[in-house]
């Protein structure tokens, strides 16, 4: 194990997130709410727990102060380990006066706060992935090959394969070619064999293309000289791992399991929704490598008349006569009496009202946070702390693929009706 002891995980959290708006309008990318009680961050952060790597870093730049206090509540290790889950925002100095430009400059500009841990090997992240993964697989690929830099590949389909970095191997697993987000003729050019890492001809047919997960392990040396050959190179995929193809031993790690790339609304929409299936792609429910989050201390959710099924229900929930499919339910929710769920995801309340806070919003004809009687919401993302009233329609029926609400108050994206946080929905609404 001595030589895992000195792996640091890096954890980049992303640029602004631009693609899962109005979802980071307040929060950075990692911080988006998943699942009903956790967030993005949680996976790889939990990932490298349960893979003994517990020196983490999370790179970010944009509304990091949601991220910064759920890291700081959640991740505390004893003080008698060297364990520690640290977020690292741009900053401005004499040598970096602008701020992260790219995914290799945002580590370029952390090195200074990476020299202290005598790192010989960086372990690379993205914080907006769905998956688990044992990352001691991965490192012993990266040792077992002596290899400069292991990227973690997957096999994927024509038409996602354009929106990633596509590579070729040899037959011992060296890569040998690699293109960013290639198109047309480039992209055609990239189709591999996938039955050579483990598939049927028929799974290797409808998945050609070899893509990076975002995902690398680099000897610590060889990046920093990497970093420092050209300090115009911004980006891992358009140009640190092109020249490491040239001159070092870059290697491939075939990963078998389900992976999500969640940068858009639809794949975090459709992510979401599938882990209340009754056999979803990525298990919660997973005793030898579990998912952490924070520990809130709610009390049980308390249902009554409810009519509910493939739902996930979170803690802190009160429900009155609900109908609920397909459907995440988040923390805190307050549902009332004649609320019909459907295909969506309420992601829930920092906080309680209490019930003097809610009889003073009746008085002045505000809504409570939660979604009031008689309710219907369908194929729609609830963000936190939202007042929906009563009657309320949210349904999208003309089939709205893109649109900006009056004032912020919703958003549709790809057909999904999105209320972002803290927004309030008056009775009688329809959208």
């Amino acid at each position: 194990m001595a030589q895992y002891d000195n792996v640091v995980a890096v954890i980049l959290g992303g640029g602004a997130g631009s693609r899962l708006f109005p979802l980071t309008r307040e929060r950075s990318k990692p911080a988006v709410p998943l699942g009903g009680k956790y967030r993005l961050i949680d996976v790889p952060v939990s990932n490298c727990i349960n893979s003994g790597i517990t020196q983490i870093f999370v790179l970010t730049q944009y509304n990091s102060a949601s991220l910064n206090r759920h890291i700081s509540r959640t991740y505390r290790f004893s003080s008698f380990s060297t364990g520690f889950v640290e977020v690292l925002a741009a900053e401005q100095t004499k040598e970096n006066p602008d701020w992260f430009q790219g995914t290799a400059d945002a580590v370029r500009q952390m090195l200074p706060h990476l020299r202290d841990w005598r790192v010989n090997t960086l372990l690379i992240l993205s914080g907006d992935h769905l998956y688990r993964m044992d990352y001691r697989k991965f490192l012993a690929r990266h040792f077992e090959t002596n290899a400069d830099l292991t990227i973690s590949v997957v096999p994927c389909r024509p038409d996602e394969a354009q929106e990633f970095g596509l590579l070729k191997t040899n037959d011992s697993g060296s890569i040998i070619e690699f293109s960013e987000k290639p198109k047309g003729d480039a992209l055609d050019a990239m189709r591999v064999d996938t039955t050579r890492f483990g598939l049927s001809e028929a799974e290797a047919e409808k998945r050609p293309f070899l893509a990076s997960m975002g995902i690398y392990v680099f000897n610590y040396d060889r990046l920093v000289d990497l970093l420092k050959t050209d300090s115009t190179w911004l980006d891992f995929g358009r140009e640190i791992i092109p020249a490491s193809i040239e001159k070092l031993n870059v290697q491939a790690h075939f990963f078998r399991s389900y992976w999500e790339d969640i940068g858009t609304i639809r794949a975090f929409y459709e992510a979401n929704l599938d882990l209340a299936a009754p056999l979803p792609k990525f298990n919660f429910f997973d005793t030898e490598a579990p998912i952490y989050t924070r520990s809130r201390y709610l009390p049980p959710s308390k249902l009554q008349r409810c009519d509910i099924d493939n739902t996930m229900v979170s803690e802190g929930c009160i429900m009155n006569g609900v109908y609920a499919r397909n459907s995440i339910i988040g923390l805190r929710s307050r549902l009332d009496v004649g609320v019909r769920i459907e295909d969506s995801i309420i992601m829930g309340s920092d906080f309680f009202e209490s019930i003097e806070e809610i009889r003073r919003d009746l008085e002045t004809r505000k809504p409570h946070i939660g979604i009031g009687e008689n309710s219907i919401i369908r194929r729609a993302i609830i963000d936190k702390n939202v007042r929906i009233g009563k009657n309320v329609k949210l349904l999208n029926i003309a089939g709205v693929e893109n649109a900006d609400g009056e004032n912020g108050c919703y958003y549709i994206r790809e057909g999904i009706i999105i209320i972002p946080k803290g927004a309030t929905i008056q009775d009688g609404t329809s959208i």
